[in-house]
C-alpha cells in the first residue's frame, strides 16, 4: 500500500474558496486535475462576463473547494472512486441505494469541511 493510501487525514488544511488557492491546493493534492480546473475556470469568467451574472464563478468555486476537500483526504477520495466505480456496474437497486447515500455522505463531509453547501451545479 502507498504512503498516500494509508493516509487518512488531511494532507493539507482545506483551503478558502478562491480560485488562486484552490488551485495552489489542487496542485499539491490532485495535480492531474489541474488542467481541468483551469478550463473550467476559463469557461466560468467566459459565462459570467456573456451572462453579467457571478453565479457561474460561485459554481465553479463551490464545485472545486469540494473536490480539493475530498482530494486533500487520501482515504476519502479513494473511498469515493471505489464507489463511483460500483456505481457503474451494479444492477441491483438496493445496493445502487446504498451506494448513492454513501456517496452523499462523503459530499456532505466535505461539503461541510469547505464550508459550502454541498450543491454542485453543473
Amino acid at each position: 500500500m502507498s504512503e498516500a493510501a494509508a493516509h487518512h487525514g488531511p494532507l493539507i488544511p482545506q483551503p478558502k474558496a478562491t480560485a488562486e488557492e484552490l488551485r495552489a491546493a489542487l496542485a499539491q493534492v490532485s495535480p492531474s486535475q489541474v488542467a481541468a480546473f483551469d478550463a473550467d475556470r476559463t469557461a466560468a469568467v467566459e459565462a459570467a462576463r456573456t451572462q453579467v451574472d457571478a453565479a457561474p464563478m460561485r459554481r465553479f468555486l463551490r464545485r472545486w473547494a469540494l473536490t480539493v476537500a475530498i482530494e486533500r483526504v487520501p482515504a476519502r477520495a479513494a473511498r469515493l472512486r471505489e464507489l463511483e466505480a460500483r456505481a457503474e456496474q451494479v444492477e441491483d437497486l438496493a445496493e445502487g441505494r446504498t451506494i448513492a447515500a454513501e456517496v452523499a455522505a462523503i459530499q456532505a463531509e466535505a461539503a461541510a469541511e469547505a464550508g459550502i453547501d454541498g450543491r454542485t451545479a453543473g
